[in-house]
């Protein structure tokens, strides 16, 4: 079984599921084919997406990912999914006082020049605003992502963390439609589904992007034990490992959530796609939904 692709523009279309790669530097063997085998893995079940971030890794993983790319024809086969803005005290910014974010036009078109280089690309298929800037000027920050659209470094631009507000906000003054946001989203953050965060997006056509789906492992902690053994019990009865069946539960939403996995356990990764292999009704939906809520909905 390969896994279904989800079209977000007439010329961008993404795997339903995405491998995040924000630990692929963490691992201990970060060697090329080590990586490649992991993308392999990937592409094996239909899995195409691949997301980064310029401060993965300690702005190191898109390197890594460069490297492991580097002399193949990996490129071709996958998108490539990046983000900027986070300024924090490690790598290229080990000088910087505090952590911020930086959302000038300097800023982002230097950004997207140290991820073609490291990455060894020359167009980021989806670049990100990895989190909202309170200090953002929406006019120059608009302006600076509709010119790196226009200079061909980059393809389709998107947010991450953003609330409705601040969408609206940057959206107003630019000419590059946004098209997605990347927003927490599992069974253990589930308020997005109901503070309007997932509304705004689905009203929209817009399928949202969906990071930490299984809410960090939190979901198989002690404290989730009645619902980590719901999760068991439809995982036995479907075949699958109970992760898959958190990640079905997004996945069964109507507004087309692609959930962001990251694990550098090759096993593990050859499994991701299993969660489209599940099948929830709507009252297992809210029998999961109830025990994550810890009371009956209203």
């Amino acid at each position: 079984m390969s896994v279904s692709r989800v079209a977000l523009t007439d010329n961008l279309a993404l795997s339903r599921i995405v491998y995040g790669m924000w630990r692929l530097s963490d691992d201990n063997d970060t060697s090329p084919g080590h990586v490649r085998a992991k993308i392999e893995a990937c592409l094996d079940q239909g899995i195409t997406t691949m997301d980064q971030a310029d401060i993965y890794g300690g702005y190191e993983a898109e390197a890594v990912l460069g490297h492991a790319l580097r002399g193949t024809d990996l490129r071709e086969r996958i998108e490539i999914v990046t983000k900027c803005d986070i300024v924090a005290p490690a790598g290229r910014y080990a000088d910087k006082r505090v952590k911020h974010y930086d959302t000038s036009r300097d800023h982002i078109l230097a950004s997207v020049d140290h991820s073609l280089t490291l990455m060894g690309i020359e167009q980021i298929d989806l670049l990100l605003i990895h989190r909202p800037d309170p200090l953002m000027d929406h006019h120059e920050t608009g302006a600076a992502l509709d010119e790196v659209v226009a200079s061909g470094k980059v393809a389709h631009l998107g947010v991450s963390n953003f609330k409705p507000h601040d969408w609206t906000l940057l959206q107003s003054a630019m000419k590059t439609p946004l098209v997605t946001n990347q927003i927490e989203l599992s069974l253990l953050a589930h308020h997005g589904f109901t503070n309007g965060d997932v509304a705004f997006l689905q009203e929209r056509g817009i399928a949202p992007m969906a990071w930490s789906p299984l809410g960090g492992g939190s979901l198989f902690a002690e404290s989730s034990a009645r619902l980590r053994k719901a999760l068991e019990a439809i995982a036995k009865a479907q075949g699958v490992d109970a992760a898959a069946v958190a990640v079905a539960w997004l996945l069964r939403h109507p507004s087309g959530i692609l959930p962001v996995m990251g694990t550098n356990n090759i096993e593990r990764i050859a499994s991701l796609g299993d969660a489209e292999k599940v099948e929830l009704d709507r009252e297992t939906w809210f029998e999961l939904y109830t025990l994550a809520l810890g009371h009956e909905v209203p």
